[in-house]
């Protein structure tokens, strides 16, 4: 086996860094809620922590600084004495009390008074304030936690891929399977074979991107799956694997990008699964292993035999030949 850099690993991660950025970068800011969501967990935590603890110590700091410019911290809060927030005598009952305020505890024992205006207006700040920053952070951390992309760690795909003959007709052929109960609704498979050409022109591309027909014109890549299926890439005068022979197949250097799409039922948002193969995961000669059986009133999936292939008799020459 050759290694060599995959532009797609088999976990489905895109081996692409955008660099030399340059001005662009401030894109990032104009979408910063995106930005925040793209983010790794423990930046996220850390920018959810932040954001609390600052806005907490200054609005905190606000209410401590109105009860100091009025002399509320000096006097004795009683009857003769009317302060902007009754019982705030230092910075730790400022905190308590707007904190008390932002979670609507409402303990009893703070309160604001009627004879301090710049108290109320500073309250409806607060209560404007703290709804743009909640609606802001938790509704990041709500969409970060609802993601579906934990959701294609249960979609399956066979470690090769086969190339054999189906129905008189040579194909490229790999299994997909879903290993939960629930279903994806509306589930689509893509093909894309990533290969270096140089055109007519004598232009180069080293990651040129040509689709691989795997049943658009007959719906068959609209998939049915309640159990692993084998999706089927005909070989004909219009694949670029017209000329692939067995013999020529150890010398190709090409990539099959798999994109499986499809809604998840249980949540209605959808999810995206990737793969790919490279030319040493292809085997030329070889077909999947049945992995359903007729059991009593039901039908089971054996998924220990899902990667398994067998060799089967099949001609070494390409279509073309």
């Amino acid at each position: 086996r050759r290694e060599r850099q995959r532009f797609v690993d088999k976990n489905g991660r895109c081996n692409v860094q955008h660099g030399n950025l340059g001005g662009e970068s401030s894109r990032y800011l104009s979408d910063f809620f995106t930005t925040l969501v793209d983010l790794k967990w423990r930046w996220n935590l850390l920018i959810f922590l932040l954001t609390y603890t600052v806005a907490w110590l200054v609005m905190a700091s606000m209410w401590w600084g109105i009860a100091y410019l009025r002399g509320d911290l000096q006097q004795a809060h009683g009857d003769s004495y009317s302060p902007c927030v009754a019982n705030v005598y230092n910075f730790p009952s400022a905190f308590l009390f707007f904190v008390e305020t932002e979670a609507t505890i409402g303990y009893g024992h703070r309160y604001i008074t009627e004879r301090c205006p710049e108290g109320i207006v500073l309250f409806l700040f607060q209560s404007l304030l703290g709804s743009v920053v909640d609606a802001f952070l938790i509704g990041c951390m709500f969409i970060k936690m609802s993601q579906p992309k934990k959701r294609a760690e249960t979609l399956m795909f066979s470690r090769a891929a086969v190339i054999s003959q189906r129905d008189a007709k040579l194909c490229l052929m790999f299994r997909v399977g879903n290993l939960r109960n629930s279903h994806m609704v509306s589930a689509q498979i893509r093909c894309k074979l990533i290969k270096s050409r140089q055109t007519p022109e004598g232009e180069f591309l080293p990651l040129d991107q040509c689709e691989l027909d795997v049943g658009f014109g007959t719906g068959a890549d609209q998939l049915f799956l309640v159990s692993p299926l084998t999706i089927c890439h005909e070989i004909n005068s219009e694949s670029p694997f017209f000329s692939l022979s067995q013999s020529s197949l150890r010398s190709e250097q090409f990539e099959i990008v798999v994109i499986l799409e499809g809604i998840v039922e249980t949540t209605g948002m959808t999810c995206q699964a990737r793969t790919s193969y490279t030319e040493d995961e292809v085997l030329w000669g070889h077909r999947f292993l049945p992995v359903m059986s007729l059991e009593d009133g039901f039908f089971r999936v054996d998924y220990s035999q899902f990667h398994a292939t067998f060799e089967v008799p099949t001609p070494p020459y390409s279509v073309k030949e």
